[in-house]
């Protein structure tokens, strides 16, 4: 049965999403094509005031409990997070480890559009035994196969640009309820606790070549299967590692008075953007003209931030790219 917590999650992550795509990202948007790295600058800072709704939602109001061992985060590192998936709502709920440490304003998540559809781990599951059987890999109990590709694509393009401190490798695990997708969300099935365990490996550490760097991350893999099978089969949590619960760079009261304004700024923003349209015709139609202007950004071009590259790439032509294209 749908659940009035599930409702009022989903209905208010969604109008806080578009309202402030309209009413704060909007005005900026002209920005995007004089100055993208200032465009870029104030892009993270607003769209990190709605990402910390989620966590100020998950924890605030529905009193889940997030745990975080190992390794810490180095605020300002530039990092590559690689992280297992019991869901498709773990993106989510990795928000609520990188907002103490600083991380969730610069934080980008690459996914492939075809993950999208994935319905559940069970189902994904099936799918990454099916590729074990067919290139001779053991089958996972835990784990998904990882498709190293990307990750060995966007490690050696950070890599060559200098652009690379460390990788972050993170076990994510759920001692009580998982769910599964957004459809249990709405009917209020809420993670009690999240464990996160974070092992940081500096960019020297890593392997130089792209064959052994795809197997580097198999062997990720493999330990999370075991860490993970010792964290179910034990006493479900990470303590078994010997690691100590990591202290965050914000202070917990620092991080709970974030969380508070963020419900207090989202709870009231929409309802006055909504009483704005009612009452102002130029309003209105800068809403309809902005929404208009985003849906063919997505339509015509594939998204605004296919737009934000082609624009950057465009106002600061790099000559060894084009010596590339030109051999």
């Amino acid at each position: 049965m749908v659940s009035w917590k599930g409702i009022y999650f989903i209905l208010t992550l969604f109008c806080g999403s578009f309202f402030g795509s309209i009413f704060m990202l909007g005005p900026f948007l002209p920005l995007m094509f004089v100055s993208p790295s200032w465009y870029r600058w104030i892009n993270n800072r607003l769209v990190a005031t709605w990402l910390t709704l989620p966590v100020a939602l998950l924890e605030t109001m529905f009193g889940i409990k997030v745990i975080i061992t190992g390794d810490a985060f180095v605020p300002g590192e530039r990092s590559v997070i690689i992280m297992n998936h019991r869901t498709r709502m773990d993106w989510l709920f990795l928000w609520n480890c990188l907002m103490r440490y600083s991380y969730l304003r610069l934080e980008k998540i690459c996914l492939k559009a075809s993950l999208k559809s994935v319905p559940g781990f069970e189902n994904s599951k099936a799918r990454s035994n099916d590729f074990a059987e067919k290139n001779g890999l053991q089958k996972y109990e835990y784990v998904l196969h990882p498709r190293t590709t990307g990750f060995t694509f966007v490690v050696e393009r950070l890599r060559e640009g200098k652009n690379l401190d460390a990788v972050h490798d993170i076990t994510v695990a759920y001692p009580h309820n998982i769910p599964q997708t957004e459809r249990h969300l709405l009917l209020g099935d809420f993670p009690k606790e999240i464990h996160f365990h974070v092992h940081r490996y500096p960019v020297d550490a890593l392997p130089e070549s792209r064959e052994d760097l795809q197997l580097w991350c198999h062997r990720r893999w493999e330990e999370k299967e075991e860490r993970l099978r010792s964290f179910y089969q034990g006493e479900k949590n990470f303590q078994f590692t010997g690691e100590t619960v990591i202290p965050p760079c914000k202070s917990e009261l620092r991080v709970l008075v974030l969380k508070l304004l963020s419900i207090l700024y989202w709870t009231l923003f929409s309802p006055a953007m909504c009483l704005l349209l009612y009452l102002y015709s130029p309003v209105r139609w800068y809403f309809i003209i902005t929404t208009v202007i985003f849906v063919l950004l997505e339509r015509i071009f594939g998204g605004l931030e296919i737009v934000e590259l082609a624009c950057y790439r465009f106002l600061h032509k790099q000559p060894h790219l084009n010596v590339r294209k030109n051999e």
